[in-house]
């Protein structure tokens, strides 16, 4: 949203939980602010977890001209509440605008969210360009109480899936997939998808285990979701657009990092304006995308984390790490799959070209398992790793060679490791203050008919209807007593 690394704007250490009274600094442009000053509509769709303490840092306050979906880090796919572990109540977490919206209750988050993409894709006026942001809740868990959520039916047709829990997150990536159809049909349909941008990418890796773990798998990569692993920060992306005049498409190994979006996608739809930051802040990749030969990113910070104490970061394909999150726990290769449960490679062609984009879009089959097996990462054998303990001395590895993190390689090349470790120093002291704020229980949606809104404000609110009558009598008094004062004759 910002086009800014988070250490840069004290948004490093852990997520914003919905009772705390926290958010992205106000100081902050966002890209719909960007993009609605160059005259789009700007639409949001599900997830928000920006803050929401107060109203001023809530989606349609921060550049988006509609937001149907939820203001938290995650909700129940059918009732749409949230409990947090320190609230006493559920509350409900669901929003058009900035009404609390009690009719979707009942309906499953996944469909209500490609719904409501589509009915704006349909309803656009094309008079004007749209820049539609869709934020799925899935495959996030829900509640601890029943994590794992999706339509019976959906979870049936993956009966070939062994673990049972795996073949209900297929089932939850699977309405998003269908989502994915529904849209580039709208945008068909309406002729707008030949000057469409499409771009579909996840925020982080699976959590296979430990908190709000959905048996999601990063194998062959290491660690998982909260550690500073590829497992955690390289993730899957596509991005498809008639813009780029590419025949057939590519595998793309140039680095891209998350904060290169804004500036990417601003280039593209000629919106100029955008700063340029330090080196791990946003870069525009438009031309990068075009051309495989261009590369824009050489760095990339993955963070610099004082809360628990590690630093992850890479430079021209070094990559350093010290320290680790949850004391190591996610240190380690998981989610190794059982082959029965994947499809082969014919099979995935197969329904690929009856899904709908297949059917809507002329495919070569045999192109599309090409870049399949490009894509792929292999690491061989991992059980021939050399040891790395990063909470006691700081680890390198070649991550060209060495995707996987199997080999420290630190030992044989103490100038490069020296030289990161400097860089990172750099970093560490020019990063902001993180903006954490701990839990306020003025935030319990008990006290707000069980759901979770900008309880800051409502208590600013409420003080001012009670101090209204206040300042009434105390006025009141004043006169009285400066009527008496008058009318008492002098001495």
């Amino acid at each position: 949203m910002t086009g800014r690394h988070p250490i840069n704007i004290g948004m490093q250490q852990h997520v914003i939980e919905s009772n705390e009274p926290w958010g992205l600094g106000l100081d902050q442009k966002l890209l719909p602010e960007y993009f609605r000053e160059a005259g789009y509509r700007t639409r949001l769709v599900g997830k928000w977890h920006l803050g929401f303490f107060r109203q001023a840092y809530t989606p349609t306050r921060r550049g988006f001209e509609s937001h149907f979906g939820y203001i938290g880090p995650y909700i129940d796919y059918w009732d749409h509440s949230l409990q947090m572990s320190n609230t006493s109540t559920r509350g409900l977490d669901m929003r058009r605008n900035l009404e609390v919206d009690y009719s979707v209750n009942g309906s499953y988050a996944t469909d209500l969210f490609n719904g409501e993409a589509v009915r704006l894709i349909q309803e656009h006026d094309q008079k004007k360009p749209l820049l539609l942001v869709l934020t799925h809740l899935a495959p996030h868990t829900g509640n601890e109480d029943d994590p794992m959520q999706a339509p019976a039916e959906e979870v049936e047709k993956f009966d070939y899936i062994k673990d049972g829990k795996r073949r209900v997150l297929a089932a939850m990536i699977s309405k998003v997939d269908e989502g994915v159809g529904q849209i580039m049909q709208a945008l068909k349909e309406r002729d707008m998808l030949d000057n469409s941008i499409v771009l579909f990418y996840a925020d982080n890796g699976a959590p296979t285990v430990g908190i709000h773990s959905n048996a999601g798998s990063n194998f062959p990569l290491k660690g998982q979701k909260y550690s500073p692993w590829e497992g955690a920060v390289r993730t899957v992306a596509a991005i498809w657009s008639p813009l780029l005049n590419l025949t057939g498409g590519r595998v793309s190994n140039q680095w891209i990092h998350v904060s290169d979006w804004l500036p990417t996608l601003a280039h593209a739809a000629r919106i100029e304006g955008i700063p340029i930051g330090s080196d791990i802040d946003g870069r525009n990749q438009w031309e990068a995308l075009k051309n495989p030969a261009i590369s824009v990113r050489n760095v990339v910070m993955n963070n610099i984390d004082e809360l628990h104490h590690y630093s992850s970061y890479s430079r021209n394909g070094w990559k350093y790490v010290n320290g680790t999150s949850w004391e190591g726990k996610f240190d380690s290769w998981m989610g190794e799959l059982d082959e029965e449960d994947e499809l082969s490679e014919e099979e995935y062609v197969v329904m690929l070209a009856g899904s709908v984009v297949g059917r809507m879009m002329p495919l070569d089959l045999d192109h599309v398992a090409r870049l399949r097996r490009e894509a792929a990462v292999e690491c061989g054998d991992l059980s021939e790793a050399k040891d790395c303990k990063p909470m006691e001395s700081a680890c390198l590895f070649n991550l060209l060679d060495d995707p996987c993190e199997r080999n420290n390689v630190a030992s044989e090349n103490l100038d490069i490791l020296e030289e990161l470790r400097e860089e990172v120093e750099q970093y560490r002291q020019m990063a902001v203050e993180p903006r954490n704020k701990p839990a306020d229980s003025r935030a319990d949606p008990g006290f707000y008919n069980n759901t979770w809104t900008w309880w800051l404000d409502e208590i600013d609110s409420r003080s001012n209807m009670y101090l209204f009558p206040v300042l009434i009598i105390v006025i009141s008094i004043v006169m009285i007593a400066l009527i008496i004062l008058i009318t008492r004759p002098f001495k």
